[in-house]
């Protein structure tokens, strides 16, 4: 009989094979017209999860689109993880960027090219392939294992936090596992301990209730689009980018000596970021650099500004509305509530008093969340990642937002081990998104170690038992 790993070296090119089948469903879940193959996407995965030895694989309603559920409970004493990914991805416009069609995978010099070969299917096949050597060749796993995949992250898990609710006996675990991250550079792993919470808002700005001739009333009527851009929105934050609203840093967790050094472990080129994206300079609060900025500070961003002709030629009017859309990035200890309070009451202090404004928050991503960097968990991950690469895998914090990590988390009471095995440099949600495959085969390796470390340190003591199967 050959060793898990053995089994992992042989079936490499079958295992690929897997994923490119996987990808060429387009389960774009923000398409209604692609509803048809997110489906076939979630009832694909859960017949690939019985195929490798998982036990009770189910399509499980939502009031959106489906989660894939499958589990393998023959480990009694044991801890149980819950491992989650996401098997929806993301639009693919603009189409022309693409060097190749992105539902049709493509390899070139040890990179898959394909929507979703990073974020999530490239993560969510890893797993099972790491599951499938361990079934295929010892005939079980070391610890307990149940799998969900989501098919509504790309969209802001409108629904997952009910599925959660609702399946909360059936998804009870020790600790849970979510692979929907990245590492900092080839060769180098890294354990995400943090990510920042979102809010989202549009802002609408009104005078009149239809457009004016700006002959006739130019200097005499206000105009909402000034309102909005010059006074309104400048007032949000200053030029550094400190911003303004008061009480929006209360609760700003500082970062740590030590977590400054973690974040200093992280490979940074400055000249290449600018370089990638086409920018003339960095921006952002002065005493922190630029990797403390994007993953332990609070942000506020305009993503979108509208209102007024906007056709071609000429058109002389004042506009009777204009409107924007702005994004917090909140991290911990920041309150969600409290911030979403302290907007509209700033934005009324500031506004021109002949205007009249409106704040909505849209749906998104809510709390920010944490785990302790000296969790058994986090050690144990680190000693999985350490036995592959060789290296100590770099603690880092997460710029964006994975709203099912706070759910789980929340409604779970467990810990939870985000750990990625795609590079940054993947353009997961750009044109060519792509997979580099020695990554890829590593991060099986790293996965299915990490089943062994956790199942080291057993069940947290204050842990409810999870149901196992005799």
């Amino acid at each position: 009989m050959i060793a898990p790993e053995e089994f992992l070296e042989d079936t490499r090119d079958q295992g690929l094979k897997e994923l490119e089948e996987f990808l060429r469903i387009p389960s774009i879940s923000s398409q209604p017209d692609r509803a048809d193959d997110v489906r076939r996407a979630a009832g694909h995965l859960a017949d690939r999860y019985e195929r490798i030895g998982l036990q009770n694989a189910e399509v499980i309603e939502t009031a959106g689109h489906p989660v894939v559920y499958a589990d393998w409970l023959k480990a009694p004493g044991k801890p149980t993880v819950l491992l989650y990914g996401h098997y929806d991805v993301q639009p693919v416009d603009p189409l022309e960027l693409w060097t190749s069609p992105p539902f049709e995978p493509r390899r070139e010099d040890g990179v898959l090219f394909g929507r979703g070969s990073s974020d999530d299917k490239g993560q969510i096949a890893l797993h099972w392939q790491a599951i499938q050597a361990w079934l295929r060749t010892t005939g079980e796993l070391p610890l307990n294992v149940k799998v969900i995949a989501e098919g509504e992250e790309e969209i802001g898990s409108p629904n997952f936090e009910e599925f959660v609710r609702t399946n909360r006996d059936r998804l009870k675990s020790d600790y849970c596992v979510i692979s929907d991250t990245a590492m900092v550079a080839k060769g180098f792993p890294a354990i995400t301990y943090a990510l920042r919470g979102l809010l989202y808002f549009e802002l609408r700005v009104e005078a009149a209730n239809t457009d004016l001739h700006s002959g006739n009333l130019g200097g005499i009527a206000p105009n909402p689009a000034q309102a909005l851009a010059a006074e309104i929105l400048t007032s949000l934050k200053d030029p550094a980018g400190h911003i303004l609203v008061p009480g929006f840093y209360d609760g700003v967790k500082p970062l740590s000596e030590e977590e400054r050094q973690q974040f200093a472990r992280v490979p940074f080129d400055e000249s290449a970021i600018k370089q990638t994206y086409g920018l003339t300079a960095l921006h952002g609060e002065a005493g922190f650099t630029p990797t403390e900025r994007n993953w332990a500070r609070p942000t506020l961003d305009v993503n979108g500004v509208w209102g007024g002709y906007q056709g071609p030629g000429a058109k002389t009017i004042i506009p009777a509305w204009a409107a924007a859309k702005f994004s917090c990035r909140l991290v911990p200890d920041q309150d969600p509530k409290a911030v979403a309070q302290a907007l509209p009451r700033y934005i009324e202090e500031v506004r021109p008093k002949e205007v009249r404004v409106s704040l909505s928050k849209l749906s998104g991503h809510g709390d920010p969340w944490i785990t302790p960097v000296d969790h058994p968990l986090i050690q144990a991950g680190q000693r999985a990642l350490h036995r592959v690469y060789g290296k100590d895998p770099a603690l880092i914090r997460g710029g964006g937002s994975i709203g099912a990590v706070e759910v789980m988390g929340r409604l779970l009471d467990a810990p939870c081990l985000l750990v990625g095995f795609v590079l940054p440099d993947s353009f997961a949600h750009a044109p060519n998104e792509r997979l580099d495959l020695e990554s890829f085969y590593l991060g099986r390796k790293a996965a299915l170690h990490l089943w062994e470390e956790i199942a080291a340190i057993g069940a947290p003591a204050a842990a409810r038992p999870a149901s196992v199967q005799p």
